[in-house]
């Protein structure tokens, strides 16, 4: 078997939104690059710069810096989230929790995430376990267990 990487992809309308999300989210990601010193944007540079708006990248990468995971690509596109996501990440914060500590740990997690910008869309309370299905600044749905 041939070696390879592993990049997740979202398809986006606004890439620097969604990737500032789940860079906070995620903890760990950063983008490649800083943005350079006197600016707080890529956009405010690429202004300074005088690069015209539609000659300026559509996209955002997060690397992690702490870890050996994937790299994930933002990429904008045109037309709008249609419809359930049938790929979902999995944002684990209770490993090896149970009970009122499992519900604890999601509870305030989730409570960070939704102070980031996300949403509940669902909690789920059944006998294989508590979770949330949350969603992203644009809609993609994510679990928090």
């Amino acid at each position: 078997m041939t070696g390879f990487d592993l990049h997740i992809v979202f398809d986006c309308a606004n890439p620097d939104l969604v990737a500032r999300f789940w860079m906070e989210a995620l903890g760990g990601y950063d983008f490649p690059m800083p943005v350079p010193d006197g600016f707080t944007t890529w956009d405010e540079w690429a202004d300074a710069q005088r690069i015209p708006v539609d000659q300026r990248p559509t996209g955002r990468t997060l690397v992690d810096q702490d870890r050996d995971r994937p790299d994930i690509f933002f990429l904008q596109v045109p037309e709008a989230k249609a419809g359930k996501n049938r790929l979902h990440l999995d944002i684990k914060v209770a490993p090896g929790l149970s009970g009122a500590d499992r519900r604890t740990k999601i509870t305030a997690e989730t409570q960070r995430l939704t102070a980031l910008g996300a949403t509940i869309s669902q909690t789920l309370d059944e006998p294989d376990g508590f979770h949330l299905i949350m969603q992203d600044p644009e809609g993609n749905e994510f679990c928090v267990a």
